[in-house]
């Protein structure tokens, strides 16, 4: 495939040669020829039709959408497990050691 500078230098070329023998006449047949030669050089290029491209944002419309309500909801997930671990280092009973001035229990 050309780069797209160069394919529309060759596009410009070929259009130039059609109009320099141009007849006054023959504006219909340019047209067509010209109209096939536009064809031509798009169906070169990597073009999706319009109807595609719609039908595309819609899906990608949609697959936002669903992401942002996943990321809403582990954030929310998230939170709730922060929750719940601080909660319960706080219930758990903080285990004490005998200091040195007590008398440790004897046998």
């Amino acid at each position: 495939m050309l780069p797209p500078k160069s394919l529309f230098d060759s596009l410009t070329s070929q259009v130039n040669r059609l109009f320099e023998g141009a007849e006054p006449g023959s504006k219909g047949e340019l047209e067509s020829q010209l109209n096939l030669l536009l064809q031509s050089a798009f169906s070169r290029l990597n073009l999706v039709s319009r109807e595609e491209f719609d039908s595309q944002m819609v899906v990608l419309a949609r697959t936002r959408a669903r992401l942002e309500a996943l990321e809403a909801k582990v954030a929310e997930l998230e939170q709730q497990l922060g929750n719940a671990t601080s909660t319960a280092a706080e219930a758990k009973p903080a285990t004490t050691q005998p200091s040195e001035d007590t008398p440790a229990a004897t046998e």
